[in-house]
């Protein structure tokens, strides 16, 4: 085999490869934009808190996540301070 074929094979297999990934990227992206689409519906009707999404327990589930953020990075739980809490 001559050094071009080699060369030539190569660089087409590369470019081959890489519209590949571009086609499917936008393949999953189209994918992705027909999925948000049904479930922002979704997402509209449970945007207000009702009593029952409510977190119960809350002054222990922020000590527990005071405590694991103070453990990570190596202070003091005195030293954490967690503002506001949102359910996602």
């Amino acid at each position: 085999m001559s050094n071009w074929f080699v060369v030539l094979m190569g660089v087409g297999t590369v470019f081959v490869g890489l519209i590949c990934i571009v086609v499917l990227s936008y393949v999953m992206s189209a994918v992705c934009r027909i999925g948000s689409k049904r479930s922002d519906a979704a997402v509209e009707e449970s945007a207000v808190p009702t009593p029952a999404q409510t977190i119960p327990n809350r002054q222990a589930m922020i000590a527990a996540v005071s405590a694991a953020v103070a453990e990570d990075l190596g202070t003091d739980i005195a030293g954490i301070r967690i503002l506001s809490v949102k359910k996602l």
